[in-house]
């Protein structure tokens, strides 16, 4: 499969401050109508990966403040990510090993772009876009 991460990203990505509060991350989703939301430092680096899912599960469901919890409190773990300059092939091995649906692009240490399933299935055949559905969909 010839490509690279960076051929097929969603180049311009916004961040989300890790100080910034869960309303502003949720604001910003509903702004750009996207689900998720790289989580950036005050040096502009990925520090991890927001969803509404993590709003509504971890703020809301548990009676928690939007206005005070902070999207850096909510992305845990190291993200996975992905090279720009990484084949699409490795991408979708680490999709489908990690079960995720989005990978931030980083070029050395610089967020540059997203890929999401979408991107990926758009520059894949056929047959492997929809195994790529399958296998992330897979519990």
């Amino acid at each position: 499969m010839a490509g690279t991460a960076r051929e097929a990203m969603t180049g311009s990505t916004e961040c989300v401050g890790e100080n910034e509060t869960a309303l502003d991350a949720a604001r910003k989703m509903a702004q750009l109508s996207v689900g998720a939301l790289p989580i950036c430092g005050e040096n502009h680096r990925l520090k991890g990966m927001i969803t509404d899912r993590d709003i509504v599960v971890k703020v809301l469901a548990e009676g928690g403040d939007p206005t005070s919890v902070t999207a850096g409190s909510l992305g845990q773990g190291k993200p996975v990510t992905i090279g720009a300059d990484d084949s699409l092939s490795e991408a979708l091995r680490t999709m489908a090993e990690h079960k995720v649906r989005r990978l931030p692009v980083i070029d050395g240490h610089d967020l540059v772009g997203m890929l999401s399933q979408a991107d990926l299935a758009k520059a894949l055949p056929a047959d492997q876009a929809g195994q790529l559905i399958q296998t992330i969909s897979e519990d």
